[in-house]
């Protein structure tokens, strides 16, 4: 549902129904690329809204088939009671990113970036206002609202024009915005007969979880008790993180399915692979959100960091194959962070996203 709001001071104006959107102009990006003699960047060679009163035309005229966007917040993995800190990836990967050569493997003139989400206010608003955790907790959650409401209406925009939306950063809690605006965009698009998506999620928990306020952990049943999520297959849950009441509600769902972390590497029922390729076959008849969710990679700073998960290496084969295999609704990665609250740091993880990304525009434009 999309609201009415008063716009942003910062950044120029923007649309009134996403009043913390920032829109960067092409000296924001080159601010970011180090520029060298006898060499080109992706920083400049990407695209850049060019008259942000116009920026739903802006889109639709590009000739970007990708419309890469960052979430930067943590409402929602404090929501879901987790470790703050995925606020603090999209700028780090901005700058790896936007420093990736251009060349014949990745031009960098297919991606038209927008900007990121600054829910900066809201997250003062309750660090300063709530009295207890409890209060803390619910707000968060009343928060996460706010958020879905100006993503939907982001991505919709891009769907709608047909493009393909690339977002970085965040709680998980967004994927429910993007399956929700993707169904909408494509279908007003004309590209699906009804507003629903698959979705593939690479990742370590089913993030199914109750009804209970929007956060972290359930982005997936809203989308689907809302009717815009038709099939959904998690790769790599851990059983040791799946609530009982979760794992009987998904092998009494048809349009569910999951292959567990322990089939692929412990008892060898597939091979990480096969567990790809049985995620595209399921979700093949129609447009599929690739998800990928940091925690699932072993050694990772996220909100929910693991020592048991598959390789960086594995990352990279997933998404390159799901963008090859499947037929992209959008690409979201999500829940990783470079310092998390309790202190932990880590400098390669905007490194590492920035290979998942350039796998996956390289993957899909084959």
């Amino acid at each position: 549902m999309e609201k009415s709001e008063t716009k942003a001071p910062a950044a120029g104006p923007t649309l009134n129904e996403m009043q913390h959107l920032k829109i960067y102009n092409k000296q924001d990006v080159l601010s970011l690329t180090k520029l060298r003699r006898f060499e080109t960047k992706l920083g400049e060679r990407l695209q850049v809204i060019h008259d942000v009163a116009e920026m739903e035309n802006s889109i639709s005229g590009s000739s970007a088939k990708y419309v890469l966007f960052g979430i930067p917040e943590d409402l929602g993995a404090k929501g879901n009671l987790g470790i703050g800190g995925t606020d603090t990836l999209w700028i780090p990967f901005l700058q790896s990113f936007l420093n990736v050569q251009s060349n014949d493997f990745l031009d960098g003139n297919e991606i038209l970036l927008i900007g990121h989400f600054d829910f900066g206010d809201i997250q003062y608003l309750i660090d300063t206002t709530a009295k207890s955790d409890d209060e803390k907790i619910e707000a968060y959650r009343h928060a996460v609202n706010s958020i879905d409401d100006e993503v939907e209406h982001l991505v919709k925009i891009i769907t709608e024009a047909k493009k393909i939306p690339v977002v970085i950063g965040g709680g998980h809690n967004n994927s429910y915005p993007l399956i929700k605006g993707a169904a909408k965009g494509w279908h007003k698009a004309g590209v699906l007969p009804l507003a629903q998506i698959n979705c593939i999620n690479l990742d370590a928990h089913a993030d199914y979880r109750p009804m209970e306020g929007r956060h972290s952990g359930n982005a997936f049943r809203y989308a689907e008790e809302d009717g815009y999520l038709q099939k959904y297959c998690v790769i790599g849950l851990h059983e040791n993180y799946l609530p009982q009441n979760i794992w009987i509600d998904i092998v009494n769902n048809p349009f569910i399915d999951c292959i567990t972390f322990e089939d692929i590497f412990v008892h060898e029922k597939r091979t990480f692979l096969q567990s790809v390729a049985h995620a595209t076959g399921f979700t093949e008849d129609t447009l599929t959100g690739i998800d990928i969710d940091l925690d699932s990679i072993q050694n990772t700073l996220s909100s929910a960091m693991t020592p048991v998960g598959i390789t960086p290496v594995q990352a990279r084969q997933y998404v390159s194959f799901t963008a090859a295999d499947s037929k992209p609704a959008y690409f979201y990665i999500c829940e990783g962070a470079t310092r998390l609250n309790d202190g932990r740091t880590d400098a390669t993880s905007g490194k590492l996203i920035s290979y998942l990304v350039s796998d996956f525009i390289k993957a899909n434009s084959v």
